[in-house]
């Protein structure tokens, strides 16, 4: 539904810290999408030698910048905002993920407000949650 290109049009994020791929279903009040976990992701190197993890903020980030994907498809885009981290909650981390692995990523706004969206959202390796998390992002000035 939407492509790597599509995405950049609409979020502010570029490698190494953009974190969805593809999407593949964009709802009224949902979204899904896709980040592929490679190898050579810059974080492997030290989180850690010998056995690479993903660091499990960046799944927070991961949901957080699809959350704010589906707002900003909703608003028509950035309109020149910037995209802000304005809090996180009920983080639970279920699932280590390695290089190699597909993270699918669902987001609900639960809540919108001059700016302000709540977000819940899930990552999801296969069938098996890896996280699951609440985060709060703004767009503002």
């Amino acid at each position: 539904m939407m492509n790597l290109e599509e995405i950049k049009k609409l979020l502010p994020h570029r490698e190494p810290f953009l974190f969805v791929d593809e999407v593949t279903k964009i709802e009224e009040n949902r979204i899904e999408a896709y980040r592929d976990i490679r190898p050579d992701e810059f974080f492997f190197a030290g989180h850690f030698p010998g056995h690479p993890v993903l660091p499990g903020v960046l799944m927070v980030e991961a949901i957080a910048q699809t959350g704010i994907l589906l707002a900003l498809a909703k608003k028509g885009g950035l309109d020149g905002k910037k995209t802000l981290f304005a809090g996180i909650d009920k983080v639970r981390f279920r699932r280590q993920v390695r290089p190699g692995e597909r993270l699918l990523l669902s987001a609900t706004v639960i809540g919108a407000r001059a700016g302000i969206y709540k977000i819940q959202g899930w990552v999801h390796i296969e069938k098996e949650l890896a996280c699951e998390a609440m985060v709060i992002g703004a767009l503002r000035d």
